[in-house]
């Protein structure tokens, strides 16, 4: 399917979706979001995918709220808008396989909260962060945030509005690696072609464990995660990757 604001490749089991709105800023205008909406439904459903990349290129990723957008909304008509927005941010939360975003330059706003739906996040050293909301007289969301860089610093990301670079995201635990501008997207690329080459469902399982877990207590987290690896345990996939591993293995101490 061709799209307006949204590029799709699907190559070694990797979907690359890339924001392209550049002369916005890739701004979240209403188009762009029913286009994640759509695109994410489509991948979920697709077995030739194992990972998603989740971008806006080199330069971008997305300024955030299309302000003129924003602007045309009074309280007695938002609830549509509201909607699109978790809408799409609930389409790339529950993808049922690892999101990972590369994140080239501004996550503001809007942006920002995409990369929070993700599941991991790379960012090229001209990256920034930051959840503004507060500054337009919004309230922000902190859910999923708090869970990935702890319930303090959250507060002072949604409260103060700040500007973060990618270093300081890199610093709060964030964004698990900054690379050097223009390295970001084939970096990326390469970690997700190696994710991309394990057991498709036993990825998709342990991005659902990740999901649970925090909903469990000690004990009840604990059994789940037994019951989940005895699932695998003793697989065909399992033994022929032991095996391949060994090969490996041995190959490299006989040279």
């Amino acid at each position: 399917m061709e799209y307006q604001y949204l590029l799709l490749d699907v190559a070694d089991k990797v979907a690359t979706v890339t924001i392209n709105r550049p002369d916005k800023g890739n701004a979240l205008a209403p188009g762009v979001l029913e286009e994640i909406i759509d695109v994410f439904a489509g991948l979920g459903e697709r077995e030739d995918v194992s990972v998603v990349v989740l971008t806006g290129g080199e330069r971008y990723f997305s300024a955030g709220f299309d302000l003129n957008e924003i602007r045309k909304l009074e309280k007695v008509s938002n609830e549509a808008y509201t909607a699109l927005f978790h809408r799409a941010y609930r389409a790339i939360l529950f993808c049922p396989q690892p999101v990972i975003a590369a994140v080239g330059g501004a996550a503001i706003a809007g942006g920002f909260d995409l990369t929070m739906m993700c599941d991991v996040r790379y960012a090229s050293s001209r990256a920034k962060f930051g959840q503004r909301e507060v500054v337009l007289a919004l309230t922000p969301i902190l859910d999923p945030l708090w869970r990935i860089i702890g319930l303090g610093r959250a507060k002072e990301v949604a409260l103060t509005g700040r500007i973060y670079d990618a270093q300081e995201a890199e610093r709060m635990g964030y964004v698990s690696r900054v690379y050097p501008e223009g390295e970001l997207l084939a970096s990326v690329k390469t970690i997700a072609t190696e994710m991309a080459g394990y057991d498709r469902m036993c990825l998709i399982e342990t991005k659902r464990l990740s999901n649970q877990l925090l909903n469990l207590d000690l004990d009840g987290a604990m059994r789940t995660q037994e019951w989940l690896f005895r699932t695998y345990l003793g697989s065909q996939e399992n033994h022929q990757r032991i095996d391949a591993l060994q090969a490996r293995l041995a190959a490299d101490r006989r040279k």
